[in-house]
């Protein structure tokens, strides 16, 4: 396995870029902007195909690094369903998996810190986000985050981890690279209170300042979403209503690019051809799936997605390949129910 803890010392960030084997698809998580350079440089010189980029939650101490990793790798980008950001790729909830080849991540909801704060289990560690730091917890003092949920994320989630479990957190500053659960159960200080009302005390009583970048930080991580409105101008968007009145039309062909997971959860649009995301490139090439259903019957493909993000990225794929027909459903299977069109099932 291929495992990088890469920091930024300005905000005090860890980030973390996941893979099973060179050469292979890689993840990463809490990426900041001013090292996506660096986070390229990496896969370059590991020969890594980076496909996820998460955020453990918004942060509102640094600028994330989601929408120009998204830019430059077309990956898929990833935050938890309470998220305020504007449009990512894909949101995940209690239970999902987030996976890659040969990595998959148990998702688990650990609000407190945010309300939007998750953490990631993968084996022997987990990657905590802000909820869980070592020798510490996150404030709780703003973006709607509350010390009793967070109490609850740490005592009925974190701490009921195997004592060895490896603790990952997004932040340090003091130099702490790695904890246990062990540790953190017996040295964290915030962690040795009696009661609930006990670490309520504790957290509502830090009079901590506010992040120093945080009025600037925070609108742009809410500002990460994919720009649909240039394939809107060259007619490669269908409206969720426009589409909505096609549906079944033969000339047409809806291909979802959704993930397994994502569509037991949200069903999907009736007659649609699934095509997961990550294997875009390799169906649109010469003797490729959709390259060979698209020349075979001469239908559109109009690909479909949660929010429009990876149909977007798909066109331009699509485009670049030779498929210039090519369009998306604008805002995604959200859009879709928001204007009442059918779902069903997998």
């Amino acid at each position: 396995m291929i495992f990088r803890q890469l920091f930024d010392s300005v905000s005090g960030t860890y980030s973390y870029l996941l893979a099973s084997r060179a050469g292979g698809e890689a993840l990463i998580l809490d990426p900041v902007l001013e090292k996506v350079d660096r986070y390229c440089q990496l896969l370059r010189e590991l020969d890594l195909r980076l496909v996820k980029a998460v955020d453990t939650h918004l942060h509102a101490d640094h600028v994330t690094g989601l929408a120009e990793l998204r830019d430059r790798t077309q990956c898929v980008t990833i935050m938890g369903e309470q998220s305020k950001a504007d449009v990512v790729a894909m949101r995940v909830a209690d239970g999902d998996k987030v996976r890659i080849e040969g990595v998959s991540l148990d998702v688990m909801y650990t609000p407190g810190h945010t309300d939007d704060s998750y953490s990631y289990l993968m084996g022997d560690r987990v990657f905590t986000g802000d909820t869980l730091l070592i020798r510490g917890t996150g404030r709780t003092d703003f973006q709607n985050g509350s010390a009793r949920a967070q109490y609850d994320s740490l005592f009925g989630r974190l701490l009921k981890l195997p004592d060895e479990t490896m603790v990952f957190p997004a932040h340090d500053y003091k130099g702490d690279t790695v904890s246990t659960i062990g540790e953190e159960k017996r040295f964290n200080p915030r962690l040795q209170v009696k009661s609930v009302e006990d670490y309520i005390e504790l957290m509502n009583n830090l009079n901590l300042p506010n992040p120093r970048l945080m009025d600037v930080v925070m609108p742009a991580n809410m500002s990460v979403g994919l720009k649909q409105d240039e394939l809107a101008r060259l007619g490669q968007a269908l409206s969720a209503r426009n589409a909505i009145n096609r549906l079944g039309d033969p000339d047409i062909l809806l291909v979802d690019l959704r993930e397994a997971g994502e569509r037991a959860r949200h069903g999907v649009l009736p007659g649609a051809l699934h095509a997961p995301y990550p294997a875009i490139a390799d169906s649109l090439k010469p003797g490729g799936m959709l390259r060979e259903v698209a020349n075979a019957t001469g239908r559109r493909i109009i690909f479909v997605c949660a929010f429009g993000e990876r149909s977007a990225m798909a066109v331009k794929a699509a485009t670049d390949a030779g498929l210039v027909n090519a369009a998306h459903l604008e805002g995604g299977i959200d859009a879709w129910k928001k204007e009442g069109g059918p779902v069903v099932a997998v």
